[in-house]
């Protein structure tokens, strides 16, 4: 492989035992690390490898760049689009990519955590060969796990991943987020919020709960901080109610008394719960006045998995009828919220549920996993409804595996 290391030469020491005294090194003084003391520790460990020209980029709010995070030690730049670029393959891939250049390697790797992904490390060195490659993969997982478990002691983090200004309620909703894709061997699920910088309304919460998935989307009437307070009680009631460990029924019944209560009989949110068992593909599901999901199979939208739909929670709907499905392994399952196919096009029609699941279909085609085919999907739905966003959209793609 271009770039490998020819036996015997000489070079800094990055084999496993040197390599693993940096990283012991590195997790011993991480426990009362400093924020702001993440980027010149990593840079003193890329150097240490005999790295140079270390950065950190970081996905941006609206998925379309990477970001840099600023520190002494670290490469400053403009941020890197997603789309076209080394950085933006290794990030949507999941894997590293290497990059010949006249002076060396340039390295890019996921900074994964979890199966979610912050960002990617990129650094330069003369020559690469496979110690160097498990060796950084391990560091990458490190500095993943730094930048996730820091970013709650400080806001540097989130400053360097903002590119626009935010409004009040999106900051509420994006503070209510779980994060956005996880995969783990047996399912894997990704989410994204529209317009990034000025959701307020729209959220999706989930959690695996032993080999059982739960999945929320919500839409809260309205605009502005009214919708954004009324999706944070629909949201941390549905995870009240889901960590009782009660039904699907009862857990719609918990977010109609909260919404109701605080709200009154003139507000309400509509709603979709699901819950997966991982182990078989056992699928059940409550509508609470959301659009029918899509179910995808070999990359194809098959059918809108049509159910019985209860009122929105907080009107006091009878008890619902609880839908169910046994997926196929490979199956994935879309949910989406009703601003994405009610926005107008420039003739005065709704963009509807026919262009989308055209658009699903093709971007299933060209794309591979769940967070490449979100991102991609909401991207391109923005561009073909002339890039408007009157109303919150949420998009939520889970698969089976």
């Amino acid at each position: 492989m271009s770039g490998e290391r020819p036996s015997g030469a000489a070079g800094p020491d990055r084999s496993e035992g040197h390599g693993e005294r940096l990283l012991g090194a590195l997790l011993d003084r991480a426990h009362e690390l400093p924020p702001q003391l993440i980027a010149p520790l990593a840079a003193d460990v890329v150097r240490r490898f005999g790295g140079r020209d270390p950065a950190l980029l970081l996905q941006d709010y609206g998925q379309l760049v990477l970001a840099p995070l600023p520190g002494r030690g670290l490469a400053a730049g403009e941020p890197v689009p997603i789309d076209d670029s080394p950085a933006g393959a290794a990030f949507l891939r999941g894997v590293s990519v290497e990059e010949p250049q006249a002076d060396g390697v340039r390295l890019y790797l996921p900074l994964l955590d979890g199966g979610d992904e912050v960002g990617v490390l990129a650094l330069t060195l003369d020559a690469v060969d496979d110690d160097d490659r498990l060796l950084l993969r391990r560091f990458a997982a490190l500095v993943a796990d730094l930048l996730i478990t820091k970013s709650g002691y400080t806001d540097r983090i989130f400053q360097a991943r903002r590119l626009e200004p935010m409004s009040v309620a999106a900051e509420i909703q994006w503070s209510l987020l779980p994060p956005l894709s996880m995969a783990v061997p047996r399912v894997a699920v990704a989410g994204i919020l529209e317009p990034a910088y000025q959701v307020a309304g729209d959220s999706f919460d989930y959690a695996l709960n032993d080999g059982l998935l739960h999945v929320a989307t919500i839409d809260a009437m309205g605009h502005g901080l009214d919708a954004a307070t009324m999706a944070t009680v629909a949201i941390g009631a549905y995870r009240h109610a889901r960590r009782a460990d009660i039904g699907l029924a009862e857990i719609y019944a918990f977010m109609d008394r909260a919404i109701a209560g605080q709200f009154g009989p003139d507000h309400f949110v509509t709603a979709q719960m699901m819950r997966l068992d991982t182990g078989t593909g056992h699928l059940q599901w409550v509508n609470a006045g959301h659009p029918q999901p899509l179910l995808i199979r070999d990359h194809v939208v098959v059918e809108r998995l049509e159910s019985a739909t209860t009122l929105p929670v907080g009107f006091g709907g009878e008890e619902p009828v609880i839908s169910e499905r046994v997926l196929r392994h490979g199956d994935r399952v879309l949910c989406f919220t009703d601003g994405l196919v009610e926005e107008r096009e420039a003739g005065g029609e709704q963009f509807g549920e026919d262009q989308l699941i055209d658009w699903v279909n093709r971007v299933e085609r060209s794309q591979d996993g769940v967070r490449a085919v979100v991102r991609a999907l909401s991207h391109v739905l923005k561009e073909k409804r002339g890039g408007r966003t009157s109303d919150d959209a949420t998009l939520f793609l889970i698969e089976w595996r």
